[in-house]
C-alpha cells in the first residue's frame, strides 16, 4: 500500500494556500469600492471562498465585476480538485493506520506472554495449545502473507502479530519481548536457530529461550549458547512410537497428558505456584497429596523447590518434605479438577 508522504502533503497544502491567498488579494483589489460590492474586507473574501469551495453558495456575497466573477469560477472549479485531494489523503492515512495495527507496528501491552519468532504449521499447533491454556502469544514473522493467515484463526486479544525482520531487534521491543515469559525460536533449521540465539542473547540476555531441534546431538551446544529448554522432535517422536508398540495404553495416556485438556474428561499435567496465602503453604507433601486427591480428584506427582531463582524438580518425593511459598506443585488432573484448582490456588497455571 502506498504510504502517505507527509512532506508532500504539507508542500501541496502550502502551494494551494499561496495560490488562493493571491487570488483573494486580487479579488479584493477588483471588488473593493465597487458599487453594490459585498467583498470589501478580508473577512468578506474568506467567507466567499469558503462558500464557493464547499459548494454551499448562500448568495450573500458575490463578485460584481467581470474579472471578479472569473476568479469565482476558478474557486468553483478548483473545489473538485481540493475535495479529491483532501478525501484521498484522509483515506490514505486511515488505511495506513489500519495496516499499522494489523502489522503490529503500534506495539502490544501483553505481559507474561510467549513470543514465537517464525511462523509455520508447527508453530500454529503450539499456539493452539497455548491459547487453550489461556496464554497470550506474540508472533513475529517476516512474511506479510502470514499475518492474514494468523488473523483468520486468532483474535488480537489472543495473538499479537508483528511484521518485521527477525534481526531488527529494536522492532522486537514492540512485541514487549522484555516482559515475555519465554521466547520460542521457531526458525527453519538448527544452524539458523543457533546463530540467531547467539545474536538475540546480545540484546535480550535475561530472557528464557526454547528451541526444537532436528538433531538431538546439538542439545549441549544450544544449552551452552544460553537456551533454557531444548527439545528434540525426533527423540520425542521415537520415544512415543516405541511406547505405542510395547505399551500402547501408556503411550495414549502420555500423549494426552502433555497436551492441553479441552474436555472435562480429558487429563492433563499442570503446575501451580504456591503463594504465601495458599492453604498448602507450610504443609507436609504427604498431607497435600491426600487432601488434593480427596477434595479435587487431583494426583500430586511432584514438587518444584524454588531456591533463589534456581528450580529443582522433586519427582514424587519421599520423606517428610514440606511445601513452602514459592514452590510449584505438579499435578495430574481432568478438566473438573483444573477448574477446582484454579479457584483454590487463585493463580494462573504454569511458570
Amino acid at each position: 500500500m502506498k504510504r502517505p508522504n507527509y512532506r508532500k502533503i504539507f508542500v501541496t497544502s502550502f502551494v494551494f494556500a499561496c495560490i488562493y491567498g493571491g487570488l483573494l488579494a486580487v479579488l479584493l483589489w477588483l471588488e473593493g469600492g465597487q458599487p453594490h460590492s459585498k467583498l470589501n474586507t478580508v473577512q468578506d473574501a474568506m467567507w466567499y471562498l469558503v462558500e464557493t469551495l464547499t459548494t454551499v453558495g448562500y448568495g450573500d456575497a458575490l463578485p460584481v465585476t467581470y474579472w471578479g466573477r472569473m476568479i469565482g469560477f476558478i474557486f468553483l472549479l478548483s473545489s473538485l480538485g481540493v475535495y479529491g485531494f483532501i478525501i484521498g489523503q484522509i483515506a490514505n492515512i486511515m488505511s495506513t493506520l489500519k495496516e499499522h495495527k494489523e502489522l503490529g507496528l503500534n506495539g502490544t501491552n501483553f505481559k507474561n506472554h510467549v513470543v514465537i519468532i517464525g511462523w509455520n504449521e508447527f508453530g500454529q499447533s503450539v499456539i493452539s495449545h497455548l491459547i487453550g491454556a489461556g496464554r497470550q502469544v506474540a508472533v513475529i514473522t517476516k512474511d506479510r502473507g502470514h499475518i492474514d493467515i494468523i488473523r483468520e484463526y486468532y483474535s488480537m486479544e489472543q495473538v499479537y502479530t508483528l511484521f518485521s525482520d527477525y534481526n531488527n531487534f529494536d522492532m522486537l521491543e514492540k512485541a514487549n519481548i522484555r516482559q515475555a515469559n519465554i521466547v520460542f525460536v521457531n526458525l527453519n533449521d538448527d544452524t539458523e536457530k543457533l546463530v540467531y540465539i547467539i545474536n538475540i542473547k546480545k540484546h535480550f540476555a535475561n530472557l528464557n529461550y526454547v528451541v526444537t531441534l532436528d538433531n538431538g546431538n546439538l542439545k549441549s551446544t544450544f544449552m551452552h549458547a544460553g537456551v533454557t529448554y531444548t527439545i528434540s522432535k525426533n527423540e520425542i517422536s521415537s520415544k512415543l512410537l516405541a511406547s505405542y508398540i510395547y505399551e500402547p495404553d501408556v503411550a495414549f495416556f502420555s500423549e494426552e497428558l502433555i497436551a492441553y485438556a479441552h474436555e472435562d474428561n480429558e487429563y492433563d499435567m499442570k503446575q501451580f505456584l504456591v503463594k504465601p496465602d495458599n492453604i498448602y503453604a507450610n504443609t507436609p507433601y504427604d498431607k497435600a497429596f491426600f487432601d488434593l486427591k480427596r477434595d479435587c480428584n487431583v494426583v500430586l506427582i511432584g514438587l518444584v523447590k524454588n531456591n533463589n531463582g534456581e528450580k529443582k524438580l522433586l519427582k514424587n518425593p519421599e520423606g517428610n518434605i514440606k511445601i513452602e511459598a514459592g514452590d510449584y506443585l505438579m499435578m495430574m488432573m481432568d478438566g473438573k479438577g483444573r477448574n477446582k484448582l484454579s479457584k483454590l490456588f487463585q493463580v494462573e497455571e504454569g511458570i
